[in-house]
């Protein structure tokens, strides 16, 4: 795994979920900026999943097994983009709550996914 890109994905992950927190803070749902925060994030962890199934493809191994490896990469794939879809369907500050819940999941998942990795 790229390093750099792992840690990019946390930190935005961890900037969302910090911005999110704040509107819920503040008393309000997901706005259409935090969307585009969220594209943001998503498109990162897009790359990441990319990244990884080529170094897969390429012969290159995770220490701590594939299957643990590639269900973790999805997961992670999918943590904001579900957390921004329930976020829709809940319109008010328990939507950002949700969001920045499962921008904090992905932080987590980058530190596992390195982890797997080994590193």
């Amino acid at each position: 795994m790229l390093d750099a890109l792992t840690v990019a994905v946390a930190v935005t992950a961890l900037a969302l979920a910090a911005w999110c927190g704040f509107a819920a803070y503040r008393d309000q749902p997901t706005k259409d900026w935090h969307f585009i925060g969220m594209a943001v994030v998503s498109l990162l962890a897009l790359a990441q999943m990319v990244v990884g199934i080529v170094q897969l493809s390429r012969g290159e191994r995770p220490e701590q097994g594939m299957t643990i490896f590639i269900a973790y990469l999805i997961a992670a794939f999918l943590a904001v983009p579900a957390a921004g879809f329930l976020s829709l369907t809940e319109r008010t500050r328990w939507g950002s709550v949700t969001v920045a819940a499962g921008a904090v999941v992905l932080a987590v998942l980058e530190v596992r996914l390195y982890d797997i990795w080994g590193s």
